[in-house]
């Protein structure tokens, strides 16, 4: 099991060079809240766990 700091990817702009995904698109799922997100006052981080889970097909 990863260690929670290696998990946690810092902004929608990490997110995105994690999945190869646009910023916007990043943004856009989130505020949708199709992307799971840990608030922490203005900043986000995902989770590449939760990131992978998302885009894997079932």
């Amino acid at each position: 099991m990863q260690m929670l700091s290696e998990d946690l990817i810092r902004g929608a702009r990490g997110a995105a060079e994690y999945t190869g995904l646009p910023v916007r698109t990043i943004y856009h799922m989130t505020e949708k809240s199709l992307l799971p997100v840990i608030r922490k006052g203005r900043a986000l981080f995902y989770r590449k766990s939760d990131l992978d889970l998302a885009f894997t097909s079932k």
